[in-house]
């Protein structure tokens, strides 16, 4: 069976991306997880995308400055023009190696057609 369209991405966490715990914000989790999300949509749709829904985000584990993140963005369902796309964010130790998943999430991506509307999109891989 063929693996799923998926889409990889490597972010580093800088103080600039966390609050006064030294903790990631969650909002620029769920801005680099809709980045993820976006680019294995836009890839699969080749068509412009945008979010309709995230939903069941999962901020299981803290993510520290100083820490890389991975998000593994995977199509996991397809309908008439939209894209569900699961992404798991998973945290690092530059130093040590240690890797814990901190974050997880569904969205919900919409392919427009040149004047904004909902287009089809191909299904998935057989």
């Amino acid at each position: 069976m063929p693996a799923l369209p998926e889409a990889r991405l490597l972010e580093m966490v800088f103080p600039d991306h966390t609050n006064h715990l030294g903790t990631l914000f969650g909002g620029q989790a769920l801005a680099w997880m809709d980045k993820a999300a976006f680019i294995v949509a836009s890839r699969h749709a080749r068509r412009t995308v945008v979010t309709a829904r995230s939903e069941e985000v999962n901020f299981r584990v803290p993510v520290r400055a100083g820490q890389l993140v991975e998000l593994v963005a995977r199509l996991v369902a397809v309908g008439r023009s939209s894209m569900q796309v699961e992404v798991e964010m998973t945290a690092e130790d530059p130093l040590s190696g240690d890797r814990r998943v901190c974050t997880t999430g569904r969205f919900v991506m919409i392919a427009l057609d040149a004047h904004g509307t909902p287009v089809a999109v191909p299904p998935l891989p057989a």
